[in-house]
This record gives structure tokens, C-alpha cells and sequence, in this order.
């Protein structure tokens, strides 16, 4: 009993709380318990100054939160800000085969990317692309690709 209350120290149990926030973090990789372990430290910091330690505990849970809500928004937009959205950004820059001519004034033109069809039209104004042909697809605008003779 009496390691047990040696080892139950505040710095010990803010240290060890510490590393298991890090630990989780990068397992997880989901930037929530990296504000947690400044929690922790916060209130590992607060120890050593002599804060009580039900001080400490509210402490640790204000910061954490602060931390959580405060910042975390702004993390995720610039740590992950490469992240593709949505399925049709990666159609941008990939190859269609042409299943119906695509004629801008005749408002007329399919092509097929991954085994979908797509409405098509010419990105360069009024080329005309003939079914067959292979296309490289320039922009997405709602359902339809424009696209350039590849």
C-alpha cells in the first residue's frame, strides 16, 4: 500500500496520463488526444507551482476542451488540406473514351470514365471531338466533364 501511495503521486499520474494521451495520439492519428496531453501538461505544471490537486483537475479539463474546441477546427484545415472531397475531383486530369461525338452546338456528347457515362462538351470552345477518340478531362462542372482531344 504505501508504494502504491508513493507511486499515486500528482507529477507521477499528469506524466503518465500525459504519455498515454501521445501514445493514443499517434495511434490514432485523429489530432483529439494530443489536446488532452496539453491538458495534462498544464496541469503537471500547475503541480509544481502547488496548485491543489482538485485545481489541477479542473485545470486539465478547461485547458483540454479549450484546446479541443478552440483550435482543433484550425488544425485539421491546415495539417490535412490536401485532402480530395468529393469522387469528381479525381476525375480532373484523367483519360475518357468518347461514346457520342461531342459537338458544343449541337449540345450533344457522351464519354465514359471508370465505367460511367458522362455528359460531355468540348473545353475548347467548338472542337469537335469524335466518338471513339480519347479525351483528357480539364474541369467538372455539375455532371458534365470538359474535355480536351488527348
Amino acid at each position: 500500500m504505501e508504494i502504491f501511495q508513493e507511486l499515486f503521486t500528482p507529477v507521477f499520474f499528469w506524466l503518465a496520463l500525459m504519455a498515454i494521451f501521445i501514445v493514443a495520439e499517434i495511434v490514432t492519428v485523429g489530432l483529439t488526444g494530443i489536446w488532452f496531453a496539453g491538458g495534462a501538461l498544464i496541469a503537471l505544471l500547475a503541480e509544481f507551482v502547488g496548485m491543489p490537486f482538485i485545481g489541477q483537475v479542473i485545470l486539465f479539463f478547461a485547458v483540454s476542451f479549450i484546446l479541443l474546441f478552440g483550435t482543433r477546427p484550425f488544425a485539421l484545415k491546415y495539417v490535412k488540406p490536401h485532402n480530395v472531397k468529393t469522387n469528381y475531383e479525381e476525375v480532373i486530369g484523367s483519360l475518357v473514351k468518347v461514346t457520342e461525338t461531342i459537338d458544343n452546338r449541337a449540345g450533344s456528347g457522351t464519354a465514359v470514365y471508370n465505367g460511367q457515362e458522362w455528359t460531355a462538351r468540348s473545353a475548347d470552345g467548338d472542337e469537335v471531338i469524335e466518338a471513339g477518340a480519347m479525351a483528357k478531362v480539364a474541369e467538372v462542372r455539375g455532371v458534365k466533364l470538359y474535355v480536351t482531344k488527348a
